[in-house]
């Protein structure tokens, strides 16, 4: 017999603002608290910890109180801020969108209103996306909840810090080039990018529009099922959503195991240079645990993927330069004091409101589109993406799921990886998935030795098989039960005495 959530919380002492989404679903359906008390103790959790982490730029106490008043049996949930809203800003962590507010919800806020969530304060990120570490934000610094000292990852770091640090229940992020995956191998939760047009991207600001999807960030397998139904289905107001019928994802992986299942491991995944030896350790043994539980091992080949980095930095500039020339200084957002005239409003506008990273991009991929570099960079570099879809068709045409490091090293300390080139090395394992639109997920596979930094584990499958890339996370996940962040200071206080 399942205990109920009472006896969970008071037999480990857990506090609610340490609940995921199913437990806190099932407690609010039994009378255990309210919506109200779940909300009030994140907010609460928020003041006494977010001063160290930083993980929220924002947030309404009052409104996220209001709606958890208004919508009794809903589950409070942190918002990155690129997704709009209604009523609560949405600056892209930027200060060229400092002071704008949403007058509508994306999608997928509407959809999670519906399925039984309330949006909850809004989290820190790399400017407009574009970045892997949340150094680029223009509005604060997020931490590692697992060491201060250390980036939390990007760009969905302010996601992933409130998460891995119990900070909130569950969160939202976005993932372009690993956005979502990178930043939870680094702060010890499950992140899952969906395949591209599972879910709306109606309200969600733009990157890199052929690439951005967003997915839910959470403390287990069950609750990134939970999230991702909600998130989910097809919507007349995106062109690129899927019709496809979206399944429950928690029945799915009812009894999730790795028996029988046919695990792809790409020999050019584990042949990088730059591939940290902790890292390579723990998920050389989550590969071992994997066999031991009964998958199948299949040495796979990827052979386009030494060419996705470069093709990446052409295509997601290139649709991030297009993207961002609404921001002029004209309809919303920073309007220079300085400007004389229109030509100086924009130029003024978009050199104070943009960070350095965003402006190299937006240079790069004005660059590549540019009239005589077309079809040398951006032609050629979509030639070259539909070669990388078929490399992942052609694995999954023999295997189930693929399994691979998520990030080449855990968190770095601030300033570590200031060089663009070193800092973009750090998507190496989830660009090429991103190119292919396939689904993938990181789950929570161990620490490192000397340092105690979490890592995660890639698993990827094709495209609309989130279902199976659930269950075979779900079934890795119940090999290796995450540590929770209490659990971890608990620990490293034992060490530490």
């Amino acid at each position: 017999m399942v205990p109920c959530l009472r006896e969970i919380c008071y037999n480990t002492h857990m506090e609610l603002y340490e609940l995921g989404v199913r437990e806190a679903q099932e407690g609010i359906a039994k009378g255990e608290f309210s919506c109200v008390e779940l909300t009030q103790a994140v907010i609460d959790r928020r003041k006494a910890a977010d001063g160290e982490v930083g993980a929220y730029l924002t947030f309404d106490e009052e409104q996220a109180l209001a709606l958890a008043k208004e919508n009794p049996k809903s589950v409070p949930i942190a918002i990155k801020d690129l997704i709009n809203v209604r009523g609560q800003p949405c600056t892209c962590a930027s200060k060229i969108l400092k002071g704008y507010v949403s007058p509508y919800d994306a999608t997928v806020i509407a959809n999670l209103r519906a399925g039984g969530f309330i949006p909850a304060g809004r989290v820190n990120m790399d400017e407009f996306a574009m970045g892997s570490s949340t150094e680029n934000s223009g509005l604060g610094v997020t931490r590692n909840p697992y060491d201060l000292e250390r980036v939390p990852g990007g760009s969905s770091g302010g996601s992933a810090a409130a998460v891995g640090g119990d900070l909130c229940i569950a969160a939202l992020g976005t993932d372009t080039g690993g956005s979502i995956r990178q930043p939870a191998s680094f702060c010890n939760c499950v992140g899952v990018k969906p395949s591209y047009g599972r879910v709306s991207r109606y309200g969600v600001t733009a990157f890199a529009s052929s690439l951005d999807q967003v997915g839910p960030m959470t403390k287990c397998v069950d609750d990134a099922a939970i999230l991702l139904r909600a998130l989910a289905g097809c919507d007349p107001h995106d062109g690129t959503s899927a019709p496809d019928p979206v399944p429950d994802y928690l029945k799915e992986i009812e009894g999730a195991s790795m028996k029988g299942v046919r695990i792809g491991l790409p020999k050019e995944y584990f042949e990088v240079s730059g591939l940290d030896p902790e890292v390579k350790r723990i998920v050389e043994e989550a590969v071992r645990d994997c066999e031991a539980a009964g998958a199948e091992l299949v040495e796979i080949s990827l052979p386009h993927t030494d060419y996705a980095m470069a093709v990446y930095y052409i295509i997601a500039p290139a649709e991030a330069s297009a993207n961002l020339a609404r921001f002029d200084g004209v309809r919303y957002g920073h309007r220079s004091a300085e400007a004389k005239d229109v030509y100086s409003l924009y130029v003024k506008s978009r050199a104070e409101g943009f960070g350095p990273e965003v402006k190299r991009r937006i240079i790069m991929g004005t660059y590549v589109l540019s009239s005589g570099y077309y079809d040398a960079y951006y032609g050629k570099a979509q030639k070259v993406r539909t070669l990388i879809r078929r490399d992942f068709d052609e694995a999954f045409a023999k295997v189930d799921a693929i399994i691979s490091p998520c990030a080449p090293t855990p968190a770095f300390k601030f300033g570590a990886n200031q060089d663009p080139l070193t800092m973009y090395l750090n998507d190496l394992y989830t660009i090429p998935s991103a190119l292919a639109g396939v689904c993938a997920s990181s789950v929570p596979a161990g620490f490192t030795a000397a340092d105690s930094l979490p890592v995660g584990v890639q698993f990827i499958c094709g495209g609309f098989e989130e279902a199976k890339l659930l269950r075979v996370s779900k079934a890795f996940e119940l090999m290796r039960p995450r540590r929770t962040l209490a659990d971890f200071r608990k620990e490293k206080g034992r060490l530490s005495a």
